[in-house]
């Protein structure tokens, strides 16, 4: 999700069909039934690999559930998400949608324009993705520093 940036319910959608491991990337359906192409790292890459080779079963869904593999919900993501950050031992609730979050904030620290991260994130407004990505304390001073 972090790598994507794609809403819980993008990812509980997607298809192996859906991915285009040369190009690194995935067609997603986002809000208003709206298609658009995600990237993902080469570390989600690697991990995405050996989490379905090491699966037996034929479904079309990327995540699945462990016993009768089904199309994994909503709620059961959320319920995964919520053990990974136990087991991190991250002492607050982590949510699915602070991944969204996370991943505008770091394209933005890293210098991508507004406009590029709209675009990924799939919102009509940038004032939209404004809220998500917030330029961390450190770099606001830099900016201020090389810009005033």
């Amino acid at each position: 999700m972090f790598s994507t940036g794609c809403r819980i319910g993008e990812i509980v959608a997607l298809e192996k069909n859906n991915i285009n491991w040369t190009n690194q990337s995935a067609i997603v359906r986002g809000k208003g039934d709206k298609e658009r192409e995600v990237y993902f790292n080469t570390r989600c890459d690697i991990w995405l690999k050996r989490y379905l080779e090491s699966r037996n079963d034929n479904n079309p869904a990327i995540f699945v559930t462990a016993r009768q593999p089904h199309k994994m919900s909503v709620a059961q993501m959320r319920y995964i998400i919520k053990r990974i950050s136990n087991r991190a031992e991250i002492n607050k609730e982590i949510h699915p949608h602070q991944l969204r979050h996370s991943y505008a904030t770091h394209l933005l620290n890293n210098g991508a324009p507004i406009e590029v991260i709209q675009s990924l994130m799939g919102h009509e407004k940038s004032e939209t993705t404004r809220i998500y990505a917030q330029l961390s304390g450190r770099l606001r001073k830099e900016y201020y520093q090389k810009y005033f």
